[in-house]
């Protein structure tokens, strides 16, 4: 049953896109909107850690657009949360975690009945939203073992189920981290699942502050991988950054957030700041001045576009 499903899944995608019907970074990149690619500037996005959005809100004087939330393999992420956001004028950014699942039970059809739920879910949701399966998958979360082959057949099995239900509302983007973990020696683009299957490429990246290689600039977390993004030429989505608060100036770090996208990495078109004191103290309200240049940053006209 579960092979004679992934069959037919197979042989509609390739109907719709032949069809045209394929809805994807391909078939849509000439209209921006489709994909939620602003026209200038960037969006500005927030993981919720520290604080409500609502108090958020009150100290921003401004919502990030973006509301980035974790859900596990099994949750339902189409419920009241996403729906609130897209009510409220909100983008959601649905960060998938399959922890514990075996990639080879998604490509082969052993979880089908999960993947279609979501994806009639998503359809019915009847607007767009990010879907990041499986984020730093080149990390030290190492989903199924850092296979990157079976990664991007689980990627591609997953986003064609999608298609196939008609769930082309959801606007795919791929997230690794910033610095790889060499599983199997492999390199960030290893994990690539082509062009067809990503609307926004991404990264999640942190200046870590006194661990992890020390203080780094903004511009310093991001320069490498920004060539190997840059070259597919689709919109960048920084999935989740934040600057610990030791080790540096923090405030002039935040300061140097839009100059920086202006000068030297024009395609990142969204950044979600990850507001939470965890590894490090990531949150917006670690200090004064860190505040002070978050309030700033937020209400600069190129994160309001």
């Amino acid at each position: 049953m579960r092979e004679t499903l992934s069959k037919a899944v197979s042989a509609a995608v390739i109907i719709l896109a032949l069809s045209g019907g394929l809805t994807n970074a391909a078939s849509e990149k000439s209209d921006g909107s489709s994909i939620l690619e602003p026209a200038s500037g960037a969006l500005l996005g927030q993981f919720y850690g520290a604080g409500s959005i609502e108090q958020t809100t009150r100290k921003l004087g401004r919502t990030p657009v973006i509301h980035l939330a974790y859900y596990d393999w099994a949750a339902d992420w189409t419920g009241p949360v996403t729906r609130a956001d897209l009510a409220g004028g909100r983008i959601p950014l649905i960060s998938w975690e399959p922890h514990n699942i075996d990639f080879a039970k998604i490509v082969d059809g052993r979880l089908d009945a999960t993947i279609v739920a979501r994806a009639k879910g998503s359809k019915a949701l009847g607007k767009k939203f990010f879907l990041d399966f499986a984020a730093e998958m080149n990390g030290d979360d190492a989903w199924n073992g850092n296979n990157a082959p079976q990664y991007v057949s689980a990627y591609r099995h997953i986003h064609d189920l999608f298609v196939a239900a008609g769930a082309n509302n959801v606007v795919w983007a791929w997230c690794p981290n910033v610095t790889d973990n060499h599983g199997g020696n492999r390199t960030t683009m290893d994990y690539y699942p082509g062009d067809a299957y990503v609307d926004w490429t991404g990264v999640d990246g942190y200046n870590w502050g006194t661990t992890n290689g020390g203080w780094q600039t903004f511009q310093q977390v991001f320069q490498n991988i920004y060539p190997l993004l840059a070259a597919k030429k689709k919109p960048i989505l920084i999935g989740e950054m934040a600057s610990g608060e030791a080790g540096g100036d923090k405030g002039k770090w935040i300061d140097d957030v839009i100059p920086t996208l202006r000068s030297r990495f024009p395609l990142i078109k969204g950044v979600v700041w990850f507001d939470i004191n965890k590894e490090e103290d990531w949150r917006i309200s670690s200090s004064p001045a860190s505040e002070a240049a978050f309030i700033r940053m937020a209400n600069d006209p190129y994160f309001n576009p």
